[in-house]
């Protein structure tokens, strides 16, 4: 059955449409939400987001901007989540797809500080990231032929999806570009450990996630510090 053996994705999923669901019933438009719409539902903004309310750095991953937007998040998470449940654990799943939410986030705030971003698109390039750097660098159980084709198929997601973003008006390259290349970190510094011991492996992703953390707090208090002009009060 659909879920039993995706059950972080089925979750994903599931709380990003429920998100959706809930703003469309409670009077939000369903095709093209109004700015102060996204803004109540907790879009990422610089005055805002860089001042009192960072939360909003990580629920905006979780809110849509129209069906169309979260269709095709959806379906890139479904696919990418498929494999991400069978090379990564639950844990390094779950801490990847929010660390590079939040680090396309930051982007986002660095790059244009006064839009507006929602989407999860940050995260999901992320979790395309780590799974990249896992296939390359990591020692897996899996024969070659079938991790060039993945690479190849994950690199072509990613290429051509930054080559759309950058030639629609409207979409946020800056996230997707921040949420890559943490993805990218995240997965070349856990890829070695990935078919470790279990304590061995829960050991150094706890290592990581701590020093990534430290790092997106550095960066969000630059990024603050860089556009202290902006932040509301």
């Amino acid at each position: 059955m659909i879920g039993e053996k995706e059950p972080i994705t089925t979750t994903l999923v599931g709380m990003n449409v429920a998100v959706y669901l809930v703003m469309v019933l409670t009077g939000v438009n369903p095709v093209s939400p109004t700015i102060p719409q996204l803004l109540k539902w907790g879009a990422n903004a610089g005055p805002l987001s860089l001042g009192t309310e960072p939360w909003r750095m990580l629920a905006s991953n979780y809110v849509h901007g129209g069906i169309i937007h979260i269709a095709l998040n959806m379906w890139c998470l479904w696919n990418l989540g498929y494999l991400a449940e069978r090379i990564f654990d639950p844990w390094t799943y779950v801490l990847t797809y929010t660390f590079c939410g939040l680090a396309g986030s930051l982007a986002s705030l660095w790059w244009h500080p006064m839009a507006v971003g929602v989407g999860a698109s940050g995260a999901i390039f992320g979790l395309a990231g780590a799974l990249i750097a896992a296939l390359y660098l990591g020692h897996l159980p899996i024969s070659k032929q079938a991790i060039q084709g993945t690479l190849k198929s994950l690199l072509m997601f990613a290429g051509y999806n930054l080559f759309f973003g950058a030639a629609v008006p409207g979409i946020d390259n800056s996230a997707h570009i921040g949420g890559l290349l943490a993805g990218l970190a995240i997965g070349a510094v856990l890829a070695k450990h990935l078919v470790a011991p279990p304590e061995v492996r829960d050991g150094w992703r706890r290592g990581v996630f701590i020093g990534a953390a430290v790092v997106l707090i550095l960066v969000f208090v630059l990024v603050k510090h860089l556009n202290g002009n902006l932040v509301a009060q």
